[in-house]
């Protein structure tokens, strides 16, 4: 597949081992084709990566998926994870916002409460917060503005739904501002609720059925969720597809372009060319970019790959203290910008979360998760700084005093573009990208055009699958699911309950 005779060229080539392009390879794989995965890293997995800290093997990226759509779930019972799969411990999530820390309200949904009136949120919002959403039923059926999150709920429920609810969980899942997402990407299935319900409130309750625990639309598998990403890399293997890691791709140039046929070579960093017929990018918005750059032109202007993403600090500390057996603030604790005394956007007690953890930890050890990073924010703590500054963080959170004795090691982990945020005109955008690469055998997968969580990036990858499937047999265009069909998907759909 290297090297020497472009006449003979692979199918398909993957660059990008993130979880779009092991999704991508692994479908095409067990359909018959022989795909060929290119990553740049010693391991694949991309925000689905694992680091030991004191001595246990912990997440080091994504640590759940949600489960308010079913992709992520069919995956893994597809890989034969479904026995691994466990859900939070039932003790819930908190809020901290400008004037204090509460319970998040059960029902929820992006912290859109499915009854504004509650006691629980109105613990929250306070009796006039709670009064105002609780217009939202008496607003016009489906009305309010669509474009950005923050936009709909501010009209519908007023502003402190937003801020004090809101807010923290999409800081916490997007590391954005709710004005700066595009709703019909990170919540499409909201805003068609909506549109039947006629309310936000109706329309949560809709969707989140009889998931009513704070931060219980989430699950996760024994081990950690890394372990997905190494069972679909042995899959992919095992159906016949080839996985290369510590292979940079630097270029890729097309050969004769006269021809009714598009061929690629592709060049890496070794000095390898290799030859390709079809080409998926599942990398990171600015890699995709760059690599598209020098070999496409006409790219669309202000393409969705050259979108801001959010630079996020995790800090994972573990710690003995017994005093945190108690799980004070039950599953973690997420915060609004307005909070003030606190540096962290979001807290995760992982062994009061996960049974599994705590039971491998053992008795008064504890994992906690820290989270620094918002869009918008010009600078995070330094590296070295942040265990001494993530301890005060969970000293305040918690309401725990946590001695530095009691830390017995942490570890720091930079996410650079893991993280892109969908703004107002994202959907569009993807369109626009794709019609473009289409006539050139090229697909974009990833969660620079599928949006954030787990959810969204593997639907999105088996609809590129599907197109290429069909693109590679021509004959699969007279079935039902074909590449018209599946075009006509939304193109980019964010987890609308991470």
């Amino acid at each position: 597949m290297t090297g020497t005779n472009p006449a003979h060229p692979s199918r398909v080539v993957v660059i990008g081992g993130g979880m779009a392009g092991l999704v991508v390879a692994w479908e095409l794989a067990r359909s018959g084709h022989r795909p060929l995965l290119l990553e740049a890293g010693d391991t694949v997995g991309g925000v689905l990566s694992a680091h030991r800290v004191a001595g246990l093997l912990l997440d080091a990226g994504a640590e759940s998926y949600a489960t308010t759509r079913p992709s992520a779930a069919e995956l893994i019972d597809e890989l034969r994870l479904g026995p691994a799969v466990v859900r939070p411990n039932p003790v819930g999530a908190w809020v901290r916002h400008r004037t204090g820390s509460a319970p998040l309200p059960t029902g929820g949904l992006l912290g859109i409460p499915a009854r504004p009136w509650a006691a629980d949120v109105r613990r929250v919002l306070g009796t006039a917060g709670s009064a105002r959403a609780c217009l939202d039923l008496a607003l016009p059926r489906g009305s309010g503005p669509r474009t950005s999150l923050g936009a709909l709920v501010r009209a519908r429920m007023g502003r402190r739904v937003l801020d004090r609810l809101v807010e923290p969980v999409a800081g916490g899942v997007y590391a954005a501002d709710p004005d700066a997402l595009e709703v019909q990407t990170v919540a499409p299935a909201l805003v068609d609720a909506l549109r039947r319900t006629g309310s936000l409130s109706a329309a949560v309750r809709g969707l989140r059925g009889d998931s009513t625990r704070p931060g219980g639309a989430v699950a996760s598998l024994v081990g950690g969720m890394h372990t997905l990403a190494a069972a679909l890399h042995s899959a992919v293997q095992d159906a016949g597809g080839t996985v290369r890691t510590g292979t940079r791709v630097t270029g890729m140039t097309r050969i004769d372009p006269g021809q009714e046929a598009t061929d690629w070579q592709i060049d890496v960093a070794s000095g390898t060319r290799i030859f390709a017929s079809h080409v998926v990018i599942a990398t990171p918005g600015p890699t995709a970019a760059t690599l598209l750059a020098g070999a496409v032109r006409d790219l669309p202007e202000h393409s969705v790959l050259h979108a801001p993403a959010t630079e996020v600090l995790l800090c994972t500390l573990v710690l003995d203290d017994a005093r945190l057996d108690r799980a004070p603030r039950g599953t973690g604790v997420l915060v609004s910008s307005a909070a003030t005394g606190v540096c962290a956007k979001a807290l995760t007690h992982a062994t009061a979360k996960w049974a599994w953890l705590a039971d491998v930890a053992g008795p008064g050890r504890h994992v906690l998760r820290l989270s620094y990073g918002r869009g918008g924010e010009a600078d995070l703590p330094a590296v070295a700084d942040l265990p001494g500054i993530a301890l005060q963080d969970a000293s305040t959170l918690l309401g725990v005093d946590l001695p530095r004795a009691s830390v017995v090691d942490a570890a720091v982990v930079r996410w650079a573009s893991a993280l892109p945020v969908p703004a107002p005109g994202h959907a569009a955008g993807v369109r626009a990208l794709r019609d473009t690469l289409a006539p050139l055998d090229i697909e974009i997968a990833g969660s620079a055009v599928a949006g954030t969580g787990l959810a969204a990036v593997v639907a999105d990858a088996r609809r590129v699958a599907d197109r290429l499937g069909t693109a590679l047999n021509p004959a699969r265009a007279s079935t039902p699911t074909t590449a018209a069909t599946v075009g006509a998907a939304s193109p980019g759909i964010g987890p609308a309950g991470d």
